[in-house]
Formats: structure tokens, sequence, C-alpha cells
């Protein structure tokens, strides 16, 4: 089969005169060749030579002007831009590996060797950029078979395809989960028994594909996969932990972990923010430790919201995640996701709904999407009045929030101002009038406004026996 109308622009056609004249074969070879023949868009290139991959790139980037190439000694590659498209070259290599790494010995090899070291067979597929085979498809797994059955299989015996590099595992799961392919059930077998070689791998590498599955389409096929083949006992044991169901006096609670997945997709219909994905995930992630069995009130999962924002760090720090502010959003999700619940209730007031708007500031319609996933009913009538309760709470925000301006709250009476207008230095009645403003904000005492508080301080200092100096 021959793709040579596909490989019309200037870059591939430079490659190919270029590897012509250096008396190497080149290929285009990995996930762009995938793509194509999916029909997917792929902007990011991939050559394989049968020669020094680093001489021909800066070959390939004078005769096509390009002045900026980057080399990777280490790895014998290097990658330059060509418009859209990144384009990386690296030599043909075969590789063997020891038990106790992940990193292969490498030597120089043929296109052949090439691709027997590639994960799948759907990977392993190349294009020629040679002047008499230009398009030509070298496929010696089947991989083009395999696109046309959506299977995803290894070129070689998958038990040593895994256990030589076991990100391949996280990998097949990535790959099934973004093209929503099968993965072949000797494969599949196979990940089972290799699960725990993952221990090898770094923590970066893993949460790399676990927040590539995450941001697909559809990631509860790839959670469902992680679990069946216990990739996921392997890394995130606190959501294994959500799956079952317990049954005691005839009373049972749902399945939390096929909720949860529920309740991601969900989300995913609504926003395609990876941080937002990742409260769907944890945003019950406390209901095993906290669940508890009441002969009158059946089982409870009280305080889940507030122990599971405070296994968010610990959790993230073990996966490597970033702990900074993407973190402390997903905490603050985790926190606060039972509180606009509660706000559906026919009398609710004014300060309860300026509490949640202060403490959810800019986050609030983030949390409103949260809170309108966590609806999981198969009841539809159900489902319709708790979404028309949200929709009157929304409203309830939208009227205070305009009144009042609490989602980005900012104490209109300062520290600074404080010290200055009664000559003090930072001590703790500066706290405790602060506090005191924001609570009279808060509960509708002052409006949120610098005058009244201006006010409110000069009283509250007088009560505290402190003097203006001004």
């Amino acid at each position: 089969m021959n793709y040579k109308s596909a490989l019309d622009h200037k870059v591939f056609k430079t490659i190919g005169k270029v590897s012509d004249e250096r008396g190497e074969r080149a290929f285009v070879i990995g996930g762009f060749v995938r793509d194509l023949i999916l029909g997917r868009p792929c902007k990011d290139i991939d050559v394989v030579t049968e020669g020094s991959g680093i001489k021909l790139a800066k070959a390939v980037a004078k005769e096509l002007g390009i002045k900026q190439v980057s080399v990777f000694k280490n790895f014998g590659t290097a990658m330059f831009k060509c418009g859209d498209l990144e384009v990386e070259f690296v030599g043909a290599r075969k590789e063997s590996y020891t038990r106790g790494s992940r990193k292969p010995i490498v030597e120089d090899g043929t296109i052949e060797d090439d691709q027997n070291r590639r994960d799948f067979t759907i990977n392993a597929m190349a294009l020629s950029l040679s002047k008499n085979a230009y398009g030509d498809l070298v496929d010696p797994f089947d991989g083009l078979r395999d696109l046309d059955l959506g299977i995803i299989r290894t070129p070689l015996d998958p038990d040593i395809t895994y256990s030589d590099d076991p990100l391949r595992m996280m990998r097949a799961v990535r790959f099934a989960t973004q093209l929503d392919f099968a993965i072949e059930s000797e494969s599949l077998s196979s990940i089972k028994r290799n699960a725990q070689r993952l221990e090898i791998i770094s923590m970066e590498r893993i949460h790399t594909e676990l927040n590539k599955i995450i941001m697909a389409d559809k990631p509860s096929i790839g959670f469902k996969l992680l679990l069946k083949t216990k990739l996921l006992d392997e890394f995130f044991p606190e959501m294994v932990a959500l799956k079952g169901v317990e049954k005691r006096n005839g009373i049972s609670h749902k399945d939390n972990f096929y909720h949860t997945l529920e309740v991601l997709e969900n989300v995913c219909r609504n926003s395609d923010d990876l941080w937002l994905r990742w409260a769907a995930i944890m945003h019950d992630i406390a209901k095993p430790p906290t669940k508890r069995f009441h002969p009158k009130h059946g089982w409870t999962f009280h305080g889940h919201e507030d122990r599971g924002a405070r296994m968010v760090p610990k959790i993230f720090k073990r996966l490597k995640l970033p702990l900074d502010n993407k973190m402390k959003y997903v905490q603050k999700l985790v926190l606060l996701h039972l509180r606009p619940i509660a706000l559906t209730k026919d009398i609710v007031t004014d300060s309860a709904i300026r509490r949640l708007l202060y403490e959810a500031g800019e986050d609030i319609d983030d949390l409103m999407i949260l809170c309108r996933a966590d609806i999981t009913s198969k009841n539809e009538a159900k489902v319709a009045k708790y979404l028309r309760n949200y929709d009157v709470v929304v409203d309830k925000l939208k009227e205070v929030e305009e009144n009042d301006q609490i989602r980005n709250f900012q104490p209109p009476v300062t520290g600074e101002m404080i010290m200055e207008e009664f000559g003090i230095p930072p001590s703790r009645p500066i706290g405790d009038i602060k506090k005191a403003i924001k609570e009279a904000i808060l509960e509708g005492d002052i409006k949120n406004d610098k005058k009244e508080a201006f006010e409110l301080m000069l009283k509250l200092g007088e009560e505290m026996g402190l003097k203006r100096v001004n």
C-alpha cells in the first residue's frame, strides 16, 4: 500500500532527498503513520534513519533553511520545527534490557530492528521516504489489520515487551482509551501478570500516562482497564478501595468506584480542565475510611469531604503531581462539593450564599459543574429535580454576587490601615478587627464597602481601648 500523496509536505520530500544523497534509508514511523491512517490530526513526526539521526536532522534543516536544531546527544536524537510540524530524528536501533531497569542497552540497527522494539503493532508501521519506495508502507506485524480491528497488540511476546519496559502497560491502556480499542486478550493477560513490574517506573512517567487517560473523551474506559489489570493497585490503591458494595440488614450502598467514573464522565461533557477532572476522581476518595452502618439510618459517610480534602496532598505527593495551586484547587473542590446541595433547601440565607462564594471564590463555577456531575441517580425524575434545584442555587449565587461582590473578596480595610489609624505595631488586635469585619460582611450586617467597613473598624478599635492617632 502506498501513501505517497499523504507525504506531499516539503519536509518529507526534503528528508527523502537528503537521506538518498547520504545513502541511508529514512522512514516516518509511529504515531504519525497510525494517525494518518485513522484520519486523526498529528503534528508530531518521528523519523528513523539507518544512520545518524542527529546528522540527518542537521542536513535536512540546512536544506530547509531552518537555523535552530535541538540536539540530545545522550539519546542520539535531534528535532526542529517546520511550520506547525515538530520533526524528531533518531537512528534505527536495537535494544536489550536487564530485568531491574527499563533503560535498554542500545546498538545501531536496521528499520527491522527498530520496528521490533516498538510497543504496539499500530505504532510499528513506517512509511518509506526513499525515492524508489516513497510512501510505501512497511508493516511487518500487521498493524494495519489491527487498526481495522481496533486492537492493541504487541509486536513480539507481550511478556517480554511489558517486562522490558513496564510503562508500555500504561501506554496500552492509554491507547485503548484514546482510540476506543480493545487490548488483545493475550496482551491483557500479560499486563495482569506483569502489573507489579510497574514498581521500577518513576511516578512522573506513570502520572503522565494517567493524565492522558484522564484527558481522553471517555476516561472511564481506561480506569476500568487499570482496575481489571491490577495496574491501579500499584499506584492508586485509594481509588481501588472505592470498589465494591456492602450489604447489611438488606441495605446496601452504591459502588463508589463506578459512581466516581460516572461523575468523571459527566464532568468531561462540560469541561476539558485536567484538574477539575481530578477533583471528580477525588471527590469521594474518603468514603471507604468514613463508611459507617447505623441500623436506623443505613450507610453513612459523614465527613468524607473533609477527610478527602486532607487526603489530596498525600496522594498528589505520592503520584508526584503538582503540589502548588493545582493541588489546592482540587483540595478546595473536594472540601466544598457537598455545600451547594445544602443550599437547595427552600429557606437559604444570603449569609450561607455569601460564605460559599467567599470560600469557593473564582472556582464557584467549576464547583457547580462538579456538583451537577455528582447527580448519578438512575431515577430521571430525581435527577431533573436536583438539577432544577441547582438552577435556583445558581440564580441565588448570581443575585448575591451582584449585590455584594464576594467572589473575589478583598478586605475593604487592610492591616496597614488599622496600624496607621491606631498607631500600633503588628499585633493580635489587627487580626481580630479584620476577622470581625469579614464576618460582618458575610453575615450581611454591613455592606462590602470601604466606608462602612472603616466605620466598623473605628468602633471595634474603640471597644478594644485603641485610640486614633489621626
